[in-house]
């Protein structure tokens, strides 16, 4: 059974369904690879080190956290720590015309791909958002920037899809298909425990 329907059947009203549901996001986030975690702020740290740039891409609530995740690990960090070598972020997801234009002309499909083709340069890595791991405009733009010889990192959900096959490095939160909401909430979490990171590791 779907484990936010069995936290409401289990619920008499919205409090006891709050706990149920924040109780089963602790459960889901002792089985996150740590590893791969640290994997993953190691890639940033290369990046920063070699002023290469960070393009993320995600679908609905999976591109707006891209969009906190350029914010927050590009301005933020500066605003917070006075660096002068600032984190090179950049969300694929927030161009309003291009991407309504690449959809228009060429589908939707290709709206990562072809900016990457504009922007990417060697050594440049992308980060990818999905709970399903299988966004078919997600899985060109990673299957680009391999053939590029490139590296991407994976925020994933469910059994990871796809992606998880391509990404060199998955943070995977396992859930059953379906459960968008507890996926993108550990995703969005992950962004803010490595803002914080970064923002106490550069001070």
């Amino acid at each position: 059974m779907n484990n936010i329907k069995l936290a409401f059947d289990r619920s008499t009203n919205f409090s006891d369904f709050s706990m149920e549901y924040f109780n089963y996001i602790s459960e889901i986030q002792k089985n996150i690879d740590l590893d791969e975690l640290d994997k993953f702020a190691d890639e940033f740290m290369k990046a920063r080190k070699d002023n290469n740039t960070i393009f993320i891409a995600g679908n609905g609530g999976s591109a707006a956290t891209a969009t906190t995740m350029a914010n927050d690990i590009g301005f933020d960090i500066i605003k917070k720590t006075g660096t002068d070598k600032p984190f090179r972020v950049f969300a694929l997801t927030d161009n309003t015309s291009v991407i309504t234009a690449i959809s228009n002309d060429v589908g939707y499909e290709n709206i990562f791909i072809n900016q990457l083709k504009i922007h990417y340069r060697d050594d440049d890595k992308l980060i990818v958002i999905s709970a399903s791991g299988n966004s078919k405009n997600i899985v060109l733009a990673a299957e680009w920037v391999k053939s590029q010889g490139g590296k991407v990192s994976g925020m994933l959900g469910f059994d990871g899809g796809k992606l998880k096959k391509i990404c060199d490095i998955s943070i995977l939160v396992p859930s059953l298909p379906g459960e968008y909401g507890p996926v993108e909430d550990m995703h969005l979490m992950i962004n803010h425990i490595l803002a914080h990171w970064f923002q106490n590791k550069l001070k």
